[in-house]
Protein backbone atom coordinates (compact mmCIF):
# COMPACT_ATOMS: atom_id res chain seq x y z
CA UNK A 1 0.00 0.00 0.00
CA UNK A 2 1.46 3.33 -1.08
CA UNK A 3 0.18 6.45 0.68
CA UNK A 4 1.12 9.86 -0.68
CA UNK A 5 1.85 12.49 1.94
CA UNK A 6 0.84 16.08 1.43
CA UNK A 7 3.71 18.33 0.39
CA UNK A 8 3.77 22.05 1.09
CA UNK A 9 7.44 22.81 0.43
CA UNK A 10 9.53 22.52 -2.76
CA UNK A 11 12.80 21.04 -1.57
CA UNK A 12 14.51 21.06 -4.99
CA UNK A 13 13.72 24.75 -5.44
CA UNK A 14 15.10 25.39 -1.97
CA UNK A 15 18.41 23.66 -2.69
CA UNK A 16 18.82 25.67 -5.90
CA UNK A 17 17.81 29.12 -4.68
CA UNK A 18 19.53 28.83 -1.30
CA UNK A 19 22.93 27.91 -2.74
CA UNK A 20 22.62 30.66 -5.38
CA UNK A 21 21.78 33.25 -2.72
CA UNK A 22 24.79 32.28 -0.59
CA UNK A 23 27.07 32.59 -3.63
CA UNK A 24 25.69 36.09 -4.20
CA UNK A 25 26.49 37.01 -0.61
CA UNK A 26 30.06 35.67 -0.95
CA UNK A 27 30.51 37.88 -4.03
CA UNK A 28 29.22 40.89 -2.10
CA UNK A 29 32.19 40.79 0.28
CA UNK A 30 34.94 39.65 -2.05
CA UNK A 31 37.48 37.40 -0.41
CA UNK A 32 35.58 35.47 2.23
CA UNK A 33 32.18 35.03 3.89
CA UNK A 34 31.73 33.80 7.45
CA UNK A 35 28.29 32.21 7.48
CA UNK A 36 26.75 31.56 10.88
CA UNK A 37 24.65 28.41 10.59
CA UNK A 38 21.87 28.33 13.17
CA UNK A 39 19.71 25.32 13.94
CA UNK A 40 20.50 21.77 12.95
CA UNK A 41 22.58 21.37 9.85
CA UNK A 42 21.74 17.86 8.68
CA UNK A 43 19.00 16.49 10.94
CA UNK A 44 16.50 19.33 11.06
CA UNK A 45 13.40 17.33 11.93
CA UNK A 46 11.55 20.38 13.24
CA UNK A 47 11.77 21.98 9.79
CA UNK A 48 10.66 18.76 8.09
CA UNK A 49 7.61 18.56 10.36
CA UNK A 50 6.41 22.15 9.90
CA UNK A 51 7.39 22.39 6.21
CA UNK A 52 6.18 19.09 4.69
CA UNK A 53 8.51 18.35 1.81
CA UNK A 54 11.57 19.82 3.54
CA UNK A 55 14.10 17.01 3.92
CA UNK A 56 15.88 16.82 7.31
CA UNK A 57 19.25 16.91 5.52
CA UNK A 58 18.33 19.75 3.14
CA UNK A 59 20.89 22.18 4.55
CA UNK A 60 23.61 19.56 4.28
CA UNK A 61 22.62 18.79 0.68
CA UNK A 62 22.64 22.50 -0.09
CA UNK A 63 26.16 22.77 1.34
CA UNK A 64 27.25 19.87 -0.84
CA UNK A 65 26.45 22.09 -3.83
CA UNK A 66 29.04 24.50 -2.41
CA UNK A 67 31.40 21.70 -1.42
CA UNK A 68 34.51 22.94 -3.24
CA UNK A 69 34.10 26.49 -1.91
CA UNK A 70 33.23 25.71 1.72
CA UNK A 71 34.95 24.68 4.90
CA UNK A 72 33.34 24.09 8.29
CA UNK A 73 34.35 25.47 11.67
CA UNK A 74 32.56 23.91 14.65
CA UNK A 75 32.15 26.01 17.78
CA UNK A 76 31.58 24.70 21.30
CA UNK A 77 31.35 26.61 24.57
CA UNK A 78 34.00 25.39 27.02
CA UNK A 79 31.53 25.79 29.88
CA UNK A 80 29.14 23.40 28.13
CA UNK A 81 31.92 20.81 28.01
CA UNK A 82 32.56 21.33 31.72
CA UNK A 83 28.83 20.98 32.56
CA UNK A 84 28.31 17.96 30.28
CA UNK A 85 25.50 19.83 28.53
CA UNK A 86 23.21 17.45 26.66
CA UNK A 87 21.59 17.87 23.26
CA UNK A 88 18.05 16.92 24.28
CA UNK A 89 16.86 15.57 20.92
CA UNK A 90 19.74 13.08 20.69
CA UNK A 91 20.51 12.49 24.35
CA UNK A 92 24.26 13.04 23.90
CA UNK A 93 26.58 15.68 25.33
CA UNK A 94 27.71 18.62 23.21
CA UNK A 95 31.33 17.42 23.05
CA UNK A 96 30.23 13.98 21.84
CA UNK A 97 28.01 15.69 19.27
CA UNK A 98 30.99 17.68 17.95
CA UNK A 99 32.79 14.38 17.27
CA UNK A 100 29.63 13.05 15.63
CA UNK A 101 29.30 16.15 13.45
CA UNK A 102 32.92 15.91 12.32
CA UNK A 103 32.37 12.28 11.34
CA UNK A 104 29.18 13.02 9.38
CA UNK A 105 30.69 16.00 7.53
CA UNK A 106 33.79 14.05 6.59
CA UNK A 107 31.66 11.12 5.43
CA UNK A 108 29.99 13.44 2.91
CA UNK A 109 33.31 14.88 1.79
CA UNK A 110 32.90 18.26 3.50
CA UNK A 111 36.05 19.85 4.84
CA UNK A 112 36.05 20.42 8.61
CA UNK A 113 39.01 22.69 9.18
CA UNK A 114 38.86 23.26 12.94
CA UNK A 115 37.01 23.40 16.24
CA UNK A 116 36.87 26.53 18.39
CA UNK A 117 36.59 26.34 22.17
CA UNK A 118 34.80 29.55 23.18
CA UNK A 119 34.58 31.07 26.69
CA UNK A 120 37.85 29.25 27.35
CA UNK A 121 39.25 29.61 30.89
CA UNK A 122 41.64 26.66 31.14
CA UNK A 123 38.86 24.22 32.01
CA UNK A 124 40.31 20.75 32.57
CA UNK A 125 37.55 19.03 30.61
CA UNK A 126 38.00 21.47 27.72
CA UNK A 127 41.73 20.72 27.62
CA UNK A 128 41.00 16.98 27.61
CA UNK A 129 38.56 17.46 24.74
CA UNK A 130 41.11 19.55 22.82
CA UNK A 131 43.62 16.73 23.18
CA UNK A 132 41.08 14.24 21.85
CA UNK A 133 40.37 16.45 18.83
CA UNK A 134 44.07 16.83 18.13
CA UNK A 135 44.43 13.03 18.15
CA UNK A 136 41.75 12.97 15.41
CA UNK A 137 43.75 15.43 13.32
CA UNK A 138 41.45 18.40 14.02
CA UNK A 139 42.95 21.84 14.67
CA UNK A 140 41.77 23.47 17.88
CA UNK A 141 41.56 27.21 18.59
CA UNK A 142 40.69 29.08 21.77
CA UNK A 143 38.48 32.14 22.20
CA UNK A 144 38.27 33.85 25.56
CA UNK A 145 35.65 35.46 27.74
CA UNK A 146 35.55 39.25 27.26
CA UNK A 147 34.50 41.36 30.22
CA UNK A 148 31.38 43.42 29.48
CA UNK A 149 30.51 41.52 26.29
CA UNK A 150 28.68 42.55 24.15
CA UNK A 151 28.19 46.16 25.29
CA UNK A 152 31.82 47.16 25.95
CA UNK A 153 32.60 47.85 22.29
CA UNK A 154 35.87 49.64 22.98
CA UNK A 155 37.30 46.61 24.81
CA UNK A 156 35.80 44.07 22.39
CA UNK A 157 37.30 45.77 19.35
CA UNK A 158 40.82 45.85 20.76
CA UNK A 159 43.86 43.64 21.20
CA UNK A 160 42.54 42.72 24.67
CA UNK A 161 39.14 41.74 23.24
CA UNK A 162 38.79 39.97 19.92
CA UNK A 163 42.49 40.53 19.37
CA UNK A 164 43.26 38.15 22.25
CA UNK A 165 41.42 35.31 20.54
CA UNK A 166 43.27 32.84 18.38
CA UNK A 167 43.03 33.69 14.70
CA UNK A 168 41.41 30.75 12.91
CA UNK A 169 43.36 29.79 9.79
CA UNK A 170 40.92 29.26 6.90
CA UNK A 171 41.56 28.62 3.23
CA UNK A 172 38.23 28.79 1.39
CA UNK A 173 35.80 31.53 0.31
CA UNK A 174 32.90 30.22 2.43
CA UNK A 175 33.47 29.46 6.12
CA UNK A 176 30.42 27.81 7.68
CA UNK A 177 30.39 28.32 11.44
CA UNK A 178 28.13 25.83 13.18
CA UNK A 179 27.68 24.33 16.65
CA UNK A 180 25.98 21.48 18.51
CA UNK A 181 23.45 23.88 20.05
CA UNK A 182 22.54 27.46 20.98
CA UNK A 183 24.76 29.59 23.18
CA UNK A 184 27.94 28.13 21.74
CA UNK A 185 29.33 31.44 20.46
CA UNK A 186 28.91 31.17 16.69
CA UNK A 187 28.24 34.87 16.10
CA UNK A 188 31.09 36.00 18.36
CA UNK A 189 33.43 33.62 16.52
CA UNK A 190 32.44 35.12 13.16
CA UNK A 191 32.88 38.70 14.41
CA UNK A 192 36.24 37.87 15.98
CA UNK A 193 37.39 36.57 12.61
CA UNK A 194 36.20 39.74 10.85
CA UNK A 195 38.29 41.76 13.30
CA UNK A 196 41.38 39.64 12.61
CA UNK A 197 40.85 39.56 8.84
CA UNK A 198 40.51 43.37 8.76
CA UNK A 199 43.76 43.75 10.72
CA UNK A 200 45.41 41.59 8.06
CA UNK A 201 44.00 43.75 5.26
CA UNK A 202 41.62 41.07 3.93
CA UNK A 203 38.04 41.56 2.79
CA UNK A 204 35.63 39.33 4.70
CA UNK A 205 31.93 39.50 5.47
CA UNK A 206 29.36 37.99 7.78
CA UNK A 207 25.91 36.56 7.13
CA UNK A 208 23.47 34.48 9.13
CA UNK A 209 21.61 31.39 8.01
CA UNK A 210 18.76 30.66 10.41
CA UNK A 211 15.70 28.84 9.07
CA UNK A 212 13.32 30.17 11.72
CA UNK A 213 11.55 32.43 12.19
CA UNK A 214 10.88 32.75 8.47
CA UNK A 215 11.39 36.44 7.80
CA UNK A 216 8.90 36.81 4.93
CA UNK A 217 5.98 35.01 6.58
CA UNK A 218 3.55 36.93 8.83
CA UNK A 219 4.49 37.31 12.48
CA UNK A 220 1.61 35.08 13.63
CA UNK A 221 1.87 32.52 10.85
CA UNK A 222 1.69 29.05 12.47
CA UNK A 223 5.19 28.20 11.20
CA UNK A 224 6.65 31.14 13.12
CA UNK A 225 4.54 30.39 16.20
CA UNK A 226 5.78 26.78 16.05
CA UNK A 227 9.35 28.10 16.20
CA UNK A 228 8.51 29.98 19.42
CA UNK A 229 6.99 26.80 20.84
CA UNK A 230 10.11 24.83 19.92
CA UNK A 231 12.39 27.36 21.65
CA UNK A 232 10.21 28.21 24.64
CA UNK A 233 13.03 27.17 26.97
CA UNK A 234 15.29 29.83 25.38
CA UNK A 235 12.74 32.64 25.81
CA UNK A 236 13.00 33.50 22.11
CA UNK A 237 10.23 35.78 20.89
CA UNK A 238 9.31 36.52 17.31
CA UNK A 239 8.91 40.21 16.55
CA UNK A 240 8.67 42.68 13.70
CA UNK A 241 12.14 43.86 12.72
CA UNK A 242 11.92 47.61 13.55
CA UNK A 243 15.22 48.40 11.81
CA UNK A 244 14.06 46.83 8.54
CA UNK A 245 10.71 48.59 8.75
CA UNK A 246 12.41 51.95 9.27
CA UNK A 247 15.01 51.42 6.54
CA UNK A 248 12.77 49.97 3.81
CA UNK A 249 9.15 50.44 4.92
CA UNK A 250 8.73 46.66 4.68
CA UNK A 251 7.47 44.39 7.47
CA UNK A 252 9.68 41.39 8.18
CA UNK A 253 9.98 38.97 11.10
CA UNK A 254 13.03 38.31 13.22
CA UNK A 255 13.51 37.22 16.81
CA UNK A 256 14.22 39.23 19.91
CA UNK A 257 17.87 38.32 20.45
CA UNK A 258 18.95 39.43 16.97
CA UNK A 259 16.90 42.63 17.18
CA UNK A 260 18.30 43.45 20.63
CA UNK A 261 21.91 42.84 19.63
CA UNK A 262 21.75 44.58 16.23
CA UNK A 263 22.76 48.09 17.43
CA UNK A 264 25.86 46.53 19.00
CA UNK A 265 26.60 44.51 15.86
CA UNK A 266 26.13 47.60 13.74
CA UNK A 267 28.69 49.48 15.82
CA UNK A 268 31.11 46.57 15.47
CA UNK A 269 30.61 46.47 11.71
CA UNK A 270 31.25 50.22 11.51
CA UNK A 271 34.43 49.77 13.57
CA UNK A 272 35.66 47.03 11.23
CA UNK A 273 34.45 48.22 7.80
CA UNK A 274 34.07 51.96 8.34
CA UNK A 275 30.36 51.58 7.64
CA UNK A 276 27.89 48.78 8.27
CA UNK A 277 26.95 46.59 5.27
CA UNK A 278 23.53 45.97 6.85
CA UNK A 279 20.60 48.18 7.82
CA UNK A 280 18.70 45.52 9.78
CA UNK A 281 18.97 42.05 11.32
CA UNK A 282 16.87 40.76 8.41
CA UNK A 283 19.52 42.08 6.00
CA UNK A 284 22.08 39.79 7.65
CA UNK A 285 20.06 36.67 6.84
CA UNK A 286 20.27 34.51 3.72
CA UNK A 287 17.30 32.23 4.37
CA UNK A 288 15.18 31.45 1.29
CA UNK A 289 12.80 28.91 2.87
CA UNK A 290 9.79 31.24 2.76
CA UNK A 291 10.11 31.51 -1.03
CA UNK A 292 9.82 27.73 -1.41
CA UNK A 293 6.45 27.17 0.27
CA UNK A 294 4.13 25.91 -2.47
CA UNK A 295 1.03 25.04 -0.40
CA UNK A 296 0.44 27.41 2.49
CA UNK A 297 -2.60 25.51 3.80
CA UNK A 298 -0.61 22.28 4.13
CA UNK A 299 2.23 24.10 5.86
CA UNK A 300 -0.16 25.86 8.24
CA UNK A 301 -1.81 22.59 9.28
CA UNK A 302 1.55 20.90 9.82
CA UNK A 303 2.77 23.80 11.95
CA UNK A 304 -0.40 23.79 14.06
CA UNK A 305 0.12 20.07 14.69
CA UNK A 306 3.67 20.83 15.84
CA UNK A 307 2.45 23.50 18.27
CA UNK A 308 0.11 20.98 19.92
CA UNK A 309 2.91 18.41 20.07
CA UNK A 310 5.17 20.93 21.79
CA UNK A 311 2.40 21.63 24.31
CA UNK A 312 2.09 17.93 25.19
CA UNK A 313 5.87 17.65 25.48
CA UNK A 314 5.77 20.62 27.86
CA UNK A 315 3.05 19.00 29.97
CA UNK A 316 5.07 15.79 30.26
CA UNK A 317 8.27 17.68 31.06
CA UNK A 318 6.40 19.50 33.83
CA UNK A 319 5.11 16.16 35.15
CA UNK A 320 8.72 14.95 35.21
CA UNK A 321 9.78 18.08 37.13
CA UNK A 322 11.96 19.36 34.29
CA UNK A 323 10.20 22.68 33.60
CA UNK A 324 8.02 25.18 35.47
CA UNK A 325 4.38 26.20 35.14
CA UNK A 326 5.49 29.41 33.39
CA UNK A 327 6.79 27.52 30.37
CA UNK A 328 3.55 25.54 30.10
CA UNK A 329 1.57 28.79 30.31
CA UNK A 330 3.66 30.19 27.46
CA UNK A 331 2.90 27.13 25.34
CA UNK A 332 -0.81 27.49 26.13
CA UNK A 333 -0.66 31.11 24.97
CA UNK A 334 1.02 30.07 21.72
CA UNK A 335 -1.73 27.51 21.13
CA UNK A 336 -4.33 30.24 21.55
CA UNK A 337 -2.45 32.48 19.11
CA UNK A 338 -2.48 29.66 16.57
CA UNK A 339 -6.19 28.99 17.20
CA UNK A 340 -5.73 25.33 18.16
CA UNK A 341 -6.58 23.08 21.11
CA UNK A 342 -5.60 19.52 22.05
CA UNK A 343 -8.87 18.38 20.47
CA UNK A 344 -7.38 19.29 17.08
CA UNK A 345 -4.84 16.48 17.43
CA UNK A 346 -6.83 13.65 15.87
CA UNK A 347 -5.06 10.81 17.69
CA UNK A 348 -5.87 12.05 21.19
CA UNK A 349 -9.59 11.20 21.41
CA UNK A 350 -9.28 7.64 19.98
CA UNK A 351 -6.43 6.84 22.37
CA UNK A 352 -8.37 8.09 25.40
CA UNK A 353 -11.51 6.25 24.24
CA UNK A 354 -9.58 2.98 23.91
CA UNK A 355 -8.14 3.45 27.40
CA UNK A 356 -11.61 4.08 28.83
CA UNK A 357 -13.03 1.02 27.07
CA UNK A 358 -10.26 -1.34 28.20
CA UNK A 359 -9.31 0.14 31.57
CA UNK A 360 -5.62 0.03 30.64
CA UNK A 361 -3.12 2.30 28.88
CA UNK A 362 -3.75 2.64 25.15
CA UNK A 363 -2.33 4.42 22.11
CA UNK A 364 -3.52 5.65 18.72
CA UNK A 365 -1.77 6.36 15.42
CA UNK A 366 -2.87 8.53 12.50
CA UNK A 367 -1.59 7.31 9.15
CA UNK A 368 -0.88 9.61 6.18
CA UNK A 369 -4.24 8.75 4.57
CA UNK A 370 -6.08 9.85 7.74
CA UNK A 371 -6.82 6.34 9.00
CA UNK A 372 -6.69 5.98 12.80
CA UNK A 373 -5.20 2.77 14.24
CA UNK A 374 -5.34 1.96 17.96
CA UNK A 375 -3.43 -0.37 20.26
CA UNK A 376 -4.40 -1.73 23.66
CA UNK A 377 -2.53 -3.30 26.56
CA UNK A 378 -2.67 -7.11 26.62
CA UNK A 379 -1.02 -9.92 28.57
CA UNK A 380 1.73 -10.18 25.96
CA UNK A 381 2.20 -6.67 24.60
CA UNK A 382 2.21 -3.08 25.82
CA UNK A 383 -0.11 -0.68 24.03
CA UNK A 384 2.70 0.87 21.96
CA UNK A 385 3.86 -2.54 20.75
CA UNK A 386 0.33 -3.56 19.84
CA UNK A 387 -0.12 -0.26 17.99
CA UNK A 388 3.02 -0.80 15.91
CA UNK A 389 1.94 -4.29 14.88
CA UNK A 390 -1.57 -3.12 14.01
CA UNK A 391 -0.17 -0.31 11.85
CA UNK A 392 2.23 -2.66 10.05
CA UNK A 393 -0.68 -5.03 9.34
CA UNK A 394 -2.64 -2.16 7.83
CA UNK A 395 0.24 -1.01 5.64
CA UNK A 396 0.89 -4.59 4.51
CA UNK A 397 -2.74 -5.45 3.84
CA UNK A 398 -2.55 -8.24 6.44
CA UNK A 399 -5.76 -9.46 8.10
CA UNK A 400 -6.16 -7.80 11.49
CA UNK A 401 -7.01 -11.15 13.13
CA UNK A 402 -3.74 -12.78 12.07
CA UNK A 403 -0.99 -13.17 14.65
CA UNK A 404 2.32 -11.82 13.41
CA UNK A 405 4.25 -13.37 16.28
CA UNK A 406 3.65 -16.71 17.93
CA UNK A 407 3.17 -16.74 21.72
CA UNK A 408 5.92 -19.39 21.67
CA UNK A 409 8.34 -16.62 20.63
CA UNK A 410 7.00 -14.00 23.04
CA UNK A 411 6.78 -16.14 26.19
CA UNK A 412 10.53 -16.96 26.46
CA UNK A 413 11.28 -13.22 26.16
CA UNK A 414 8.81 -12.54 28.98
CA UNK A 415 10.41 -15.26 31.09
CA UNK A 416 13.84 -13.68 30.55
CA UNK A 417 12.54 -10.22 31.50
CA UNK A 418 10.70 -11.24 34.67
CA UNK A 419 12.55 -14.23 36.06
CA UNK A 420 16.12 -13.37 35.08
CA UNK A 421 16.32 -9.60 34.55
CA UNK A 422 14.00 -8.60 37.40
CA UNK A 423 11.46 -6.58 35.39
CA UNK A 424 8.00 -6.12 36.95
CA UNK A 425 6.41 -5.62 33.53
CA UNK A 426 6.33 -8.82 31.45
CA UNK A 427 4.88 -7.15 28.37
CA UNK A 428 7.11 -6.53 25.40
CA UNK A 429 8.40 -3.01 24.76
CA UNK A 430 8.59 -1.72 21.21
CA UNK A 431 12.25 -2.68 20.73
CA UNK A 432 11.61 -6.22 21.96
CA UNK A 433 8.53 -6.47 19.76
CA UNK A 434 10.43 -5.45 16.63
CA UNK A 435 13.24 -7.90 17.42
CA UNK A 436 10.72 -10.70 17.96
CA UNK A 437 8.97 -9.76 14.71
CA UNK A 438 12.26 -9.88 12.82
CA UNK A 439 12.90 -13.40 14.18
CA UNK A 440 9.41 -14.53 13.13
CA UNK A 441 10.02 -13.08 9.65
CA UNK A 442 12.40 -16.00 8.97
CA UNK A 443 9.50 -18.48 9.02
CA UNK A 444 6.35 -16.35 8.52
CA UNK A 445 5.48 -14.59 5.26
CA UNK A 446 3.09 -12.26 7.10
CA UNK A 447 5.79 -11.26 9.59
CA UNK A 448 8.20 -10.73 6.70
CA UNK A 449 5.65 -8.55 4.90
CA UNK A 450 5.06 -6.55 8.11
CA UNK A 451 8.80 -5.94 8.50
CA UNK A 452 8.89 -4.54 4.97
CA UNK A 453 6.37 -1.84 5.98
CA UNK A 454 8.44 -0.28 8.79
CA UNK A 455 9.69 2.66 6.72
CA UNK A 456 6.05 3.72 6.15
CA UNK A 457 5.74 4.61 9.85
CA UNK A 458 7.88 7.72 9.33
CA UNK A 459 5.82 10.86 9.73
CA UNK A 460 2.86 9.12 11.40
CA UNK A 461 1.26 10.72 14.46
CA UNK A 462 0.98 8.79 17.74
CA UNK A 463 -0.60 9.60 21.09
CA UNK A 464 -0.17 7.49 24.22
CA UNK A 465 -2.44 7.75 27.25
CA UNK A 466 0.58 7.45 29.57
CA UNK A 467 4.18 8.67 29.57
CA UNK A 468 6.19 6.00 27.80
CA UNK A 469 9.45 4.45 28.91
CA UNK A 470 12.66 5.94 27.58
CA UNK A 471 13.07 2.81 25.43
CA UNK A 472 9.69 3.23 23.72
CA UNK A 473 10.24 6.97 23.21
CA UNK A 474 13.60 6.28 21.62
CA UNK A 475 12.18 3.64 19.25
CA UNK A 476 9.38 5.93 18.09
CA UNK A 477 11.94 8.68 17.49
CA UNK A 478 14.14 6.36 15.44
CA UNK A 479 11.14 5.27 13.41
CA UNK A 480 10.38 8.93 12.64
CA UNK A 481 7.04 8.80 14.44
CA UNK A 482 5.72 12.04 15.99
CA UNK A 483 4.83 11.05 19.55
CA UNK A 484 2.83 12.80 22.27
CA UNK A 485 1.75 11.47 25.64
CA UNK A 486 -0.76 12.32 28.33
CA UNK A 487 1.11 13.78 31.33
CA UNK A 488 0.60 10.78 33.61
CA UNK A 489 2.45 7.58 34.44
CA UNK A 490 1.11 4.05 34.06
CA UNK A 491 1.62 1.45 36.77
CA UNK A 492 4.86 -0.59 36.59
CA UNK A 493 2.74 -3.55 35.48
CA UNK A 494 1.13 -1.66 32.60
Amino acid sequence: MTIEKKVGFDNDLYLKTQSEHIRERIAQFGDKLYLEFGGKLFDDYHASRVLPGFMPDSKLRMLLQLKEEAEIVIVINSSDIEKNKVRSDLGITYDVDVIRLIGVFRKFGLYVSSVVLTQYENQVSADAFAARLSSLGVKVYHHYRISGYPSNIQLIMSDEGYGKNDYIETSRHLVVVTAPGPGSGKMATCLSQLYHEHKRGRNAGYAKFETFPIWNLPLKHPVNIAYEAATSDLNDLNMIDPFHLEAYGTTTVNYNRDVEIFPVLNTMFESIFGESPYKSPTDMGVNMAGNCIVDDDTVREAAKEEIIRRYYIGLCDKRKGQITDDEVYKLELLMKQAGVTTADRRVVAPALAKEQATGNPAAAMELPDGTIITGKTSNLLGASSALLLNALKYFGGIDDEKLLMSPHVIEPIQDLKVNHLGNANPRLHTDETLLALSICANTSEDAKKAMEQISKLRGCEVHSTVILSAVDERIFKRLGVNLTCEPKYGTPES
